[in-house]
């Protein structure tokens, strides 16, 4: 928390760093180089890993307070957020907790009293803030959570699966999905901006995959403090907690309420539709990158195919666009961004026209369709296209080219009107 008499408050944060590795992934000795408040006064190149671009994201939005419980393969954001506090670049409350649970209570608690709160977690992490996620949408807490996507449950690994985010897809949070190092700075800027909007104030998510984005270094342009500052203004919070002003949050509501509590969070969730496209396009003038806002299409002109991608396999899906693009099939590709609030309207506009529309997951509902899917039919429903669901990159298996060209050519197959399933897992050891 900022300290208004200057210098750095005593108090808890020497005994909770001693014992942190110093984390510098990616970078050579020496080349780090910080003002000491808040970051760089210039755009600068770095090579980051994803979970370090999460941390550089996080300082520049000159957040508060950062409660945190360690989980792979998300601890080295932490770490990288306690080197930044211990060397004087980031003044914020670093706050250990003794579980997710309760990391996720305590940034409760941080936001509802008008700070600007970060948090991060994966996998089984996510899962046991299950109840306290709950929370921050229904009494407006902008709370923003990066989720390295890690798989879950019984013989799970620790490698990417979208199963632990895609479980919390109801819970009234915004959820991203990014694909790449430096989207995953870029939009830790614009959740900020999204969910402090007076339109939405509702927590986001910020989901990138483990391992693949988190441990694999990449060139991430890092703005200027200024120029960040410039877009992403002091947090003015609507609804906190104050002394000279008393009240109660996340109280028992009666039935006499509770339903036009559940219905205001549902009007919120669709007006940061708006506000995130709004925001897409001031992040656009001020950086010079736009994502699109809630999807992003590729070579989707004159398509007849199309495929929607989720998180990283959209690099390796563009790849196999443009493989088959040089053979003379009409294919193209659409960036699902966010999961919620979910692009309905995008995306009936993204496929009209199509032959044949097929949906990447990498999460299952162990009800023969991945959520992806399910959201997509029921967006399309009445469309009259066939859509085909395409499991693939479960556990953190590797997503190859030649994984999505076989997508498209069953794609291709019932386009041509050729009869063909309407659900097939790729990459599959043996005979299953």
């Amino acid at each position: 928390m900022h300290n208004p008499e200057g210098g750095r408050p005593n108090g808890i944060r020497p005994a909770i760093l001693q014992g942190l590795r110093h984390v510098r992934q990616g970078m050579p000795e020496g080349s780090d180089h910080h003002t000491k408040e808040g970051g760089e006064a210039v755009r600068s190149i770095k090579a980051l890993t994803g979970n370090q671009a999460v941390a550089y994201g996080v300082k520049l939005c000159r957040v508060e307070v950062i409660p945190n419980y360690p989980i792979t393969p998300q601890t080295i954001i932490i770490e990288q957020l306690a080197d930044f506090i211990n060397d004087g670049d980031l003044d914020a409350d670093f706050i250990p907790a003794d579980s997710e649970h309760s990391a996720m209570s305590i940034a409760i608690g941080a936001s509802a009293t008008g700070v600007r709160t970060f948090t991060a977690t994966a996998s089984h992490g996510l899962a046991l803030m299950h109840e306290m996620l709950y929370v921050p949408p229904q009494v407006r807490l902008p709370i923003v959570l990066a989720n390295v996507n890690r798989s879950l449950g019984a013989g799970s690994g620790i490698w990417v699966e979208y199963n632990d985010s895609m479980a919390e897809r109801d819970s009234g949070w915004m959820q991203v999905y990014v694909e790449d190092n430096q989207e995953v700075l870029d939009m830790l800027l614009q959740c900020y901006r999204i969910a402090e909007d007076p339109r939405a104030v509702l927590p986001i998510m910020i989901c990138l995959d483990g391992f693949i984005l988190s441990h694999t270094v990449e060139r991430v342009e890092i703005p200027g403090q200024e120029e960040v500052d410039n877009f992403l203004p002091k947090f003015k919070p609507l609804n906190f907690l104050d002394p000279k002003n008393p009240k109660s949050m996340n109280i028992a509501v009666s039935p006499a309420h509770s339903m036009e509590m559940r219905y205001q969070l549902d009007r919120l969730m669709e007006n940061s539709r708006q506000v995130i496209k709004d925001v897409d396009k001031e992040f656009a003038k001020a950086f010079g990158r736009s994502y699109g806002g809630l999807i992003d299409t590729y070579r989707m002109k004159d398509a007849e195919i199309g495929l929607i991608t989720i998180g990283t396999a959209t690099s390796t899906g563009r790849v196999a666009v443009d493989e088959l693009r040089a053979e003379g099939k009409k294919v193209g590709l659409i960036k699902l961004r966010f999961m919620r609030p979910f692009p309905h309207d995008e995306l009936r506009e993204a496929t009209k026209g199509l032959k044949a529309l097929g949906v990447f997951d990498r999460s299952i509902s162990a009800n023969r369709y991945g959520p992806v899917f399910t959201e997509v039919r029921n967006s399309l429903y009445g469309g009259g296209m066939p859509i085909i669901d395409h499991i693939a990159g479960i556990g953190g298996r590797d997503l190859t080219v030649a994984a999505l060209r076989e997508m498209f050519a069953v794609l291709e197959k019932r386009a041509s009107g050729h009869k063909t399933k309407d659900c097939y897992w790729h990459g599959l050891r043996g005979q299953m």
